[in-house]
């Protein structure tokens, strides 16, 4: 018979806050495993200590290295494999034996543990049994005192070693977050929260539940004082009272064509940390619930120097404000009605920023293909703000160029000629086999992305929530052997 493999969640420190399960698994062991620098001490062995008995074998698993280099032909990755595997064997020889084997893990087995790497190579032989332990994790919100997070509220956790772009926009874009791993790792997480804008809220908690326990203020920590078992958090911000500021922010953000699936993490992270949203109704409609608190003002789409307006007499007051664009606010949205308001003398002291964002042409030419492979103009066919005699001056212009068109804003309930009108002129200009595609509603539930020819092409069905997309004369439509008809345009001419 062999031995049954135990892996023991310790906890983040206090043997108080071991488990039951952990402690009879302990005490019953035949063998107890625990890891360790080349030092030789173990804070796994330290937790576990009053419960081990004289008798028992004890197994230091002792790493060759933990942050130095080395000259093994695999590099720092393939020490490590080496070191496990080995240890691993050495496990196997006791269980082989018919030997129960403890191996102790600090904090949680499996989350971010050494456990995990004796589990991979282990468990699928032996009988074993994972007993779960108090993370890190919950040992800081406990020591904070403040929720992690509540309702709809999303959690990340992240390590520090990530590069310094991948943390920014991890932070940027969720509500609460725990970045583990700091020590060396202190100094960039704090640039990518601060370019996150998240800083002020960041809490910091050294040593949870151990000797020399320390929390506070991230932004208030000295760098070259932070220990490896140490990690930054960003607890739940309902409730939370928002911070007083002089001067406050416009940020206009681009939603994508359809909401949370196509927001970028910088585009998230804005909405989040906005005190304020406003903007057309449609479109804050799609933007999912963020944190409670934030105040929404929607309106009307015809009342876009009033919306900018009254955004940044909010920032004024010291208010963070998003003003929610669809798409990409620079096209054909909201950035420029905001930058033209902001620009008056009354403005100039407020800051002001725009995020890009997927917008209608790219998301529809991805579901088609590569229509826009090559040079393309983008056109919108209302005249609500410019008359028609330019739109069709432009489009004239532009197919005689032999240039892609993607052409928005083609058609509504009030305005039901221009795509006729449009049609015709090209048909003058292009070979009536011109490959169009038709997206409607790209992103969102009543999708439809179809490939027709402009002689086809039907006026009747095109309406405000459309995209049309004009090939060249090089355009190409291919039939695809699971079904789909694709458009793309080379990049080579002629």
């Amino acid at each position: 018979m062999t031995g049954k493999l135990y892996g023991v969640g310790l906890g983040p420190g206090d043997p108080d806050l071991m488990t039951v399960a952990a402690v009879k698994a302990i005490a019953g062991a035949d063998v107890v495993a625990y890891h360790s620098a080349r030092h030789g001490r173990s804070i796994a062995r330290s937790i576990a200590a009053e419960h081990l008995r004289e008798d028992q074998i004890e197994e230091r698993l002792m790493y060759p290295l933990t942050v130095e280099t080395t000259d093994h032909p695999g590099g720092y990755r393939g020490a490590l494999d080496d070191f496990y595997e080995e240890a691993a064997a050495r496990l196997a020889a006791h269980l082989d034996a018919g030997r129960t084997v403890a191996v102790l893990a600090e904090g949680d087995p499996l989350f971010y543990g050494s456990y995990q790497h004796m589990h991979k190579r282990l468990a699928h032989r032996y009988d074993t049994t994972v007993i779960p332990g108090v993370t890190s994790v919950s040992a800081a919100a406990a020591r904070l005192g403040e929720p992690l997070c509540e309702a709809e509220e999303v959690l990340t956790i992240v390590p520090g070693t990530l590069p310094e772009d991948e943390l920014t926009a991890r932070l940027a874009g969720t509500d609460s977050a725990v970045v583990m791993k700091l020590g060396r790792t202190f100094p960039t997480v704090r640039r990518a929260l601060e370019r996150a804008g998240r800083l002020e809220d960041a809490r910091y908690v050294e040593r949870a539940f151990m000797a020399g326990e320390r929390t506070g203020r991230l932004d208030a920590v000295d760098p070259d004082s932070v220990p490896y078992f140490s990690v930054a958090v960003l607890p739940s911000r309902i409730d939370a009272e928002p911070p007083v500021r002089e001067k406050g922010e416009v940020v206009v953000v681009g939603t994508g064509p359809a909401g949370a699936p196509w927001l970028t993490p910088e585009s998230r992270g804005a909405l989040v940390n906005a005190d304020v949203l406003v903007g057309y109704t449609t479109y804050l409609d799609r933007v999912p619930v963020l944190r409670a608190g934030q105040i929404r003002h929607g309106s009307d789409n015809k009342v876009e120097s009033e919306r900018a307006e009254f955004a940044l007499d909010l920032a004024r007051r010291g208010r963070r404000v998003a003003v929610v664009s669809g798409g990409d606010p620079g096209v054909f949205a909201m950035a420029t009605a905001v930058l033209e308001v902001a620009s008056e003398d009354r403005y100039a002291d407020v800051p002001v920023r725009v995020l890009p964002g997927v917008t209608a042409a790219n998301a529809a030419a991805a579901a088609a293909g590569a229509p826009l492979g090559h040079d393309y103009a983008t056109i919108s066919l209302s005249d609500r703000l410019k008359p028609w005699e330019v739109i069709s001056q432009r489009l004239r212009a532009a197919a005689e160029a032999d240039l892609v068109l993607a052409i928005y804003n083609p058609g509504s309930r009030s305005r039901t000629h221009q795509v006729a009108a449009a049609r015709e002129l090209l048909l003058e200009l292009r070979s009536p086999d011109t490959p169009v595609v038709v997206a409607r509603d790209v992103g969102g539930p009543e999708q439809s992305v179809r490939v027709l020819t402009l002689k086809t092409l039907d006026p009747s069905e095109v309406d405000m929530r459309t995209l049309l997309l004009i090939g060249s004369s090089q355009t190409r439509v291919t039939e695809r052997g699971d079904g789909r008809t694709i458009a793309w345009t080379p990049r080579r001419y002629g």
